[in-house]
């Protein structure tokens, strides 16, 4: 799922906290970018090799991710959850409303959108702001960076998940390498994910490449829904 359109620490997350509940919230955000980023590089190299990446995009966006997801890894754990769900779930129901209404975005190209604005904004976003949601907690990253780079840049869903891939391996090895730092990594237990999230990228981005943008559109769809029921049920538990 996560190589096709993002989603995966929907699963991964709540999974690893469910295995492991005598690990601390960072450990876990930790052990999870171990394996994750396993996965993403794995689709990241899958696509790379079978579809064209728009690097002047792709390639900086990537480079700034590094750099904010590990900034946002550094706060991991001091800002409470409660405190940017509710903006989280505004946003995702806006997603959704946004995708639904325009069933044509996403399913061809639009080059012309590749202006020099549209491509500097497009890196401020998903390099900049997702990247650093992305270090702090991080489910929905490869969503909002496929959906960056469809809107903003005029990408197909297909191109836009490769790009997403390529820098959803950044925001990974940022956020790593600090959790690594500070000892909140569960080394074997990453491992043994990672093994399985490599198959998961390998079978997932050959499936987008093989079935198209419809397709795509429609897991990012399902995914988009299962966020917003995910962050509707942890609001009203708070509530």
């Amino acid at each position: 799922m996560d190589a096709v359109v993002g989603g995966g620490g929907l699963l991964l997350l709540p999974a690893l906290l469910v295995a492991a509940p005598q690990l601390p919230l960072p450990t876990a955000l930790g052990t999870n970018k171990l394996a994750a980023i396993c996965g993403t590089s794995t689709a990241a190299v899958t696509y790379a090799r079978r579809t064209k990446i728009d690097w002047a995009v792709a390639g900086p966006s990537a480079g700034l991710a590094l750099l904010c997801a590990g900034c946002g890894a550094l706060l991991a754990g001091q800002i409470p959850a409660s405190a940017y769900r509710p903006v989280v779930l505004a946003v995702l129901i806006a997603v959704a409303v946004f995708v639904t209404v325009r069933p044509a975005m996403g399913l061809t190209e639009h080059a012309e959108k590749r202006t020099t604005l549209r491509r500097g904004l497009a890196v401020a976003v998903a390099g900049g702001l997702v990247a650093t949601y992305d270090g702090l907690i991080g489910p929905g990253t490869g969503t909002f960076l496929v959906l960056a780079f469809t809107t903003i840049v005029g990408a197909d869903f297909v191109h836009g998940s490769a790009m997403a891939k390529l820098v959803n391996t950044g925001t990974n090895l940022g956020a790593l390498i600090v959790f690594a730092a500070t000892g909140h990594v569960a080394w074997l237990l990453g491992a043994g994910m990672a093994v399985c999230n490599v198959a998961g990228a390998v079978v997932g981005a050959r499936m987008a490449l093989r079935k198209g943008s419809g397709f795509v559109r429609i897991v990012l769809l399902i995914v988009v829904l299962a966020l917003i029921i995910k962050l509707g049920v942890d609001q009203f538990r708070m509530m």
